[in-house]
């Protein structure tokens, strides 16, 4: 998206039909538009509601509503901003937003383009990268602790947390810079400034803000969780006991299920996607094409897993066709051995971790030993109750923290030889402190610059 500081506007409200819906304006100075639209005497206080009538072009009324001005910068996006709420029927706001765009002709009104609201606040300085992500992680969260997660990224904690990170590379960094500058001064400076002390302080940091991303990124994207098995080993009957309810149909008949179903659950406030597949055996044996054709979708969603819970059935203990669906397995998928029907083979609810698999024992029928797959499905996912804030991180974000991890690493490689690699010490932190700021989007070649000449008295 290129910058384009031409007004825009655009309704602010979901397409359908509600109480009340908005149509937003931002640019530089909205006045011809709100006499226009609000009439030739409006007079709107900043960030104050002004109830008064919306007009068409013979002066008729297109509806009646709330207008708000906001005033640039104390905005959304750093311009002036009206916004017009009305009712939320979809053809008033259609007519109410053409109406705006005619009004604004002028000077150039038109009609927004995707997000482009929340980059302007993003190029206004309004928002950071990590908070302008956040505004959309926050509207499609899908659970209660990823929109609690959202927020919390939204408010900046998640940016301040990696601005705090910068500052320690920074000021390291300021120390490195100004021994490779004066090596006349001969400081022995891994020594006196503690160096490595500090490396690994930002080292350890740095791992606890992973630690925390990833359980954020677990909130927003999610588990793809596959059901397999043979014919009639409990597969629908284990979606519908994890969903809690009768989402897939249940019969004594082999094959009933032909196709994917998939339901959306929560464990801990974790958004699993629980797939259901249709029974795997040999495609000869398939009693028709559309069995064939759904045998051949189940080994596609296998590969594409997250977790794969293999169903057997322990009341007749395992058989050759399972043994050959564990060899057509992917070997990077985690898998969960799930042993059904424990309610006629007389096993125990139970979860053993082997060194094959971790095997879980329950009753989908009965719904016993369903918790105990919960269980072993967060461990899996790395899911952690650690009662720290947890941010809403995306996979570029998780990215960016293990580079920079990377290169924290190599300059603690440079650390251990002394003095000699000092310049690479240097320049890993330097690519490090790259990655961190790519977070937020947030890098100046000056950073660096400013810091030595305000904090450390070079001059003397």
């Amino acid at each position: 998206m290129n910058f384009d500081s031409s007004p825009i506007a655009a309704i602010a409200t979901p397409p359908g039909r509600g109480g009340i819906g908005v149509v937003r304006i931002s640019g530089k100075d909205l006045s011809s538009v709100i006499q226009v639209v609000c009439g030739a005497g409006a007079q709107l206080q900043a960030r104050h509601a002004t109830y008064l009538k919306f007009l068409h072009a013979d002066g008729s009324v297109i509806d009646q509503g709330l207008a708000i001005y906001f005033k640039a910068p104390h905005s959304y996006t750093g311009e002036d901003v009206l916004e017009l709420q009305g009712h939320g029927g979809p053809v008033v706001m259609q007519m109410l937003l053409t109406r705006c765009l005619e009004a604004g002709s002028g000077i150039g009104l038109r009609l927004a383009e995707p997000g482009e609201f929340t980059y302007r606040a993003y190029f206004n300085d309004k928002l950071d990268l990590a908070q302008a992500e956040a505004v959309a992680d926050l509207i499609d969260a899908s659970t209660e602790a990823a929109a609690r997660s959202a927020t919390q990224s939204l408010s900046g904690a998640f940016s301040a947390t990696i601005r705090a990170l910068v500052d320690k590379v920074i000021h390291l960094r300021m120390l490195v810079e100004a021994t490779l500058d004066f090596p006349e001064e001969e400081i022995d400076f891994l020594e006196k400034s503690d160096a490595r002390g500090q490396l690994a302080a930002i080292r350890q940091a740095l791992e606890q803000v992973f630690s925390q991303a990833a359980q954020g990124a677990l909130l927003r994207e999610g588990l793809n969780v596959v059901l397999a098995g043979q014919p009639n080993v409990g597969k629908s009957s284990l979606l519908n006991a994890l969903a809690g309810s009768d989402v897939a149909i249940v019969t004594p008949i082999a094959g009933t299920t032909r196709d994917k179903v998939t339901e959306t659950i929560q464990v801990e406030g974790i958004p699993l996607n629980i797939i259901d597949t249709a029974g795997i055996r040999d495609t000869s044996l398939a009693s028709d094409e559309v069995e064939r054709i759904g045998i051949e979708r189940t080994w596609a969603a296998v590969a594409q897993a997250d977790v794969i819970l293999h169903l057997l059935d322990a009341s007749r203990g395992p058989t050759r066709a399972d043994e050959g669906i564990v060899e057509r397995l992917p070997e990077n998928v985690p898998v969960i051995r799930v042993w059904n029907k424990i309610d006629l083979s007389g096993h125990k609810p139970a979860a053993d971790v082997m060194p094959d698999a971790t095997h879980v024992y329950l009753s989908a029928a009965e719904r016993t030993g369903i918790d105990l797959l919960r269980a072993e499905l967060l461990r899996i996912a790395g899911w952690q109750q650690t009662g720290e804030s947890v941010y809403l991180a995306r996979e570029r974000h998780l990215i960016a923290l293990k580079m920079a991890r990377s290169h924290l690493n190599a300059a603690a490689e440079h650390a251990a030889s002394n003095d000699q690699a000092l310049d690479l010490f240097a320049e890993e932190l330097r690519l490090a402190q790259e990655r961190l700021n790519s977070i937020t989007g947030e890098f100046s070649s000056d950073d660096l610059l400013g810091v030595i000449f305000s904090r450390f008295c070079i001059g003397k």
